[in-house]
Parts: structure tokens; C-alpha cells; sequence
């Protein structure tokens, strides 16, 4: 039995601590029953590669050996996935030494675009397994770690990394429909209702646990905590994300408005010059206290932003423009090959002194969207990195393989 309010008595018992509406997906009375709607794929993608002057040879051999590496490399020194038995494997943060749900959303994107149906199932197999909690207030919830202020880390249920499973999953059911075996579409499904309706399922906040997702603002919450209300990050917004659940459950309005909602945030967080934006901020666009420097968390806003303008509004949405023409115009000013890791918002302070090549890669998947000469200098670098090695490896690294993806223009919807 479904335990979110589908019931009029329900309903009232869970209005005075609900934060999201407690109407279900497709009509009342919930998820239950549902079935995703497929995605509508005639859509054309950028190619910035090709553009360059890349062939489809050169771009197919560039994504193979990073592929290999990340995956079937050196255990010590190049690969971040991690056999697990027969039928799992999780991404390993290499830095921390942990796993995280980040880590294992992305390589499931991955996977899906490669057509790479083992390891997929083997990673959701071991998020399944070992990370979704199974029973308590955060059931449905997958646990993760978040890095802290004091550079250290935090168990946490992180959004960002559960949005990018649960794209996968729509798209795994696409691309490859459900089986008994592994049904990609009921774990969509279940975390699509919990993301909305935890507080639903659990009758109010019972021990902190929240939704992902504001009722009335439509933002996803830094974390689902109690603790967390009015804050959100403008790395885990992606209204392009939030526009396909929408489709994929027959027109859910609440998913649209995320979108719009997503989209209106990063016009409040990003800095009007420099476009650099914070790490956390509030729904207002304030930037959270400890928090409110461009590092390397924020460099996942970028990759959003650029999806965004790939697979959503494109060439209409000026903002996404002149924000990218806004960061790379800061980034040559402080030097293309020589620019740090970290910096203030208005970038007058460098907070992280040290070349970052996951920010190389950010920036070239920005160079797609900017309209400004200079633009082509920061896709190639992106070519023309070599695959992230040793410790440091797993950031850098998996979103090395998700840009060359979407540089090449095989980033896509199924």
C-alpha cells in the first residue's frame, strides 16, 4: 500500500507540515499506477567538435580511451569504477575514498548514451542495494556524502546525484524498456513520488527528513532537511532535467514550474560581471555564510546551464548566452592557462590557488554556449586534455567523459 495522501482525511492530516503538493502525478491519488510516458526524441544537439574541425573518427577515439581508462584503468591510478561481485559496481570518489550518489548518477548518464547496458545495471544494481535507504523516514532516499565548510565530509542524501539516477532511469527505460529483472521504470517512479511527497508518505517532517522540493518556491533544498528550508545550490538545479519529468509523466505542471523556478535562480546567483556563482545560496539569491565563493562544487552549475541551453531554450534564452560570455571573458582575463580553482564572486580574491582540471572542462562545455571569439580555445582544451590521473582523478574525470559527450553532441534525450 502507497502511504502519501491520496485520501481527503490524508490530506488533512498532512496539510499543517507538508511542503509540496499533495496531489499525485497524472491526477489524484498518486503514483500509484502510473506508467512513464516516453520522451520525444526528435530534437538536433550542438556539435562544437565537429564545428572545430574534429572528425567523427578522432571524437569516437577520444571518448573510447576515456571510457577504458575511467572504467577498465589501472585500479591505482586511472579507473573510478569498482566491480562489485558479478552483478554491481559503484564510481569511487578516489579523493575521499567513498562512493557517492553523484558519482554513480553521472556514470549512469554515461552509460546510457554509450549504450553501455551492463555496467549501467551493475550501477544501479549497487545504488539499488547498498544506497537507497530501505525502511525509516528517508526511505526512497539514496545515501551519499557531502563535502562541509571545514573540507571535510558529511553523510547526506544528496539531490543532485539522485536527479542524475533518476534522469537515467527514465532514459535506461527508453532506451532498453524495464524487465522483471531490472525495472529502470518503478525505480524512476519511486523516486519521482519521494522527491515530492516524503513528507506525504511520512505524514509530516518526522526526524528532520523534508521533500526535495519547495511546495510553494519549487526548488530543490540544499538537502532534505528541515535544517535546510529557504537554501538550495545552484549546482543541483537543472531545469532541463525538470522539463523531461515533466514529459515523462504525462505533463506534471509542478515539473514545470521547477524548471522556471530553476532557471530564475541562476539568474539570482550568478554575479552580474563575472557569472562566477556560489556554492549555496537562498531562494532569494543570498549566498549562504561559508559557502559563498565560486569552487569547485559551483562548476557543476555551468554543465546545468549548458544542457539547458543544448536541450531546452537554446539560442532563445539570451540570459544562457551572456552568461557564458560573462565567465569565459572573466576566465581569459585571468588567464586561459593559468586561472585557479576558486575565486570570490567578483573574482577581485583567489580562494583556490590551484589549476583545476574539472573547471577546464566546465569551461569548455561553456565555450559551446558563449557567442564571443575566443570561444573555440576552451572546446579544444577540452579535446586536448589528457585523461585525468592519481588520487584526484574522479571529479575531474567523470566530468571529462560527460563533456566530451556533450561537446560531440552525443549527450542526448531517449
Amino acid at each position: 500500500m502507497r502511504w502519501w495522501c491520496v485520501m481527503s482525511a490524508l490530506l488533512a492530516l498532512a496539510s499543517c507540515t507538508s511542503t509540496v503538493d499533495s496531489v499525485g502525478y497524472n491526477g489524484v491519488g498518486g503514483a500509484a499506477g502510473i506508467r512513464l510516458q516516453p520522451l520525444q526524441r526528435s530534437r538536433t544537439y550542438p556539435n562544437p567538435f565537429k564545428d572545430a574541425g574534429k572528425t567523427d573518427a578522432e571524437v569516437a577515439d577520444k571518448i573510447a580511451r576515456t571510457w577504458n581508462q575511467l572504467f577498465y584503468g589501472d585500479p591505482g591510478n586511472q579507473a573510478i569504477y569498482v566491480p562489485v561481485g558479478t552483478e554491481q559496481a559503484y564510481i569511487e570518489d578516489t579523493l575521499h575514498m567513498d562512493e557517492r550518489t553523484e558519482g554513480i548518477g553521472l556514470a549512469m548518464m554515461i552509460a546510457v548514451q554509450l549504450d553501455k547496458r551492463t555496467e549501467f545495471d551493475r550501477l544501479w544494481r549497487y545504488a539499488e542495494a547498498v544506497m537507497k535507504h530501505k525502511d525509516g523516514p528517508s526511505r526512497g532516499y539514496f545515501g551519499s556524502w557531502c563535502d562541509t565548510a571545514a573540507m571535510t565530509k558529511m553523510p547526506c542524501d544528496d539531490p543532485y546525484g539522485e536527479a542524475q539516477i533518476l534522469t537515467a532511469l527514465i532514459f535506461a527505460h527508453d532506451r532498453w524498456t524495464s524487465t522483471t529483472t531490472v525495472n529502470y521504470e518503478a525505480g524512476a517512479l519511486d523516486l519521482l513520488t519521494v522527491m515530492r511527497h516524503k513528507e506525504d508518505e511520512n505524514a509530516g517532517v518526522v526526524e528532520g527528513v523534508t521533500n526535495t522540493f519547495d511546495k510553494v518556491k519549487a526548488l530543490p533544498f540544499d538537502l532534505p532537511e528541515r535544517a535546510k528550508a529557504g537554501t538550495s545550490r545552484p549546482s543541483i538545479v537543472m531545469p532541463a532535467y525538470y522539463d523531461l519529468w515533466a514529459e515523462a509523466t504525462g505533463g506534471d505542471a509542478f515539473w514545470t514550474r521547477a524548471a522556471g523556478a530553476a532557471r530564475d535562480y541562476w539568474k539570482k546567483t550568478a554575479h552580474s560581471k563575472t557569472g562566477l556563482t556560489p556554492v549555496r545560496a537562498s531562494f532569494e539569491g543570498v549566498p549562504v555564510q561559508l559557502y559563498e565563493n565560486f569552487q569547485s562544487e559551483s562548476y557543476r552549475a555551468q554543465i546545468n546551464m549548458a544542457l539547458d541551453w543544448a536541450w531546452a531554450k537554446g539560442e532563445k534564452d539570451e540570459w544562457l548566452v551572456q552568461e557564458a560570455d560573462n565567465l569565459l571573458a572573466f576566465f581569459t582575463m585571468k588567464g586561459m592557462g593559468t586561472y585557479a580553482g576558486g575565486y570570490s564572486l567578483d573574482g577581485n580574491e583567489v580562494i583556490d590557488p590551484m589549476r583545476d582540471q574539472a573547471l577546464v572542462v566546465a569551461n569548455g562545455v561553456t565555450g559551446m554556449v558563449a557567442s564571443k571569439a575566443g570561444k573555440d580555445a576552451y572546446i579544444n582544451a577540452v579535446f586536448d586534455m589528457a585523461t585525468p590521473t592519481g588520487p584526484a582523478r574522479y571529479y575531474a574525470g567523470i566530468l571529462d567523459l560527460t563533456a566530451l559527450l556533450i561537446l560531440s553532441g552525443q549527450y542526448t534525450i531517449w
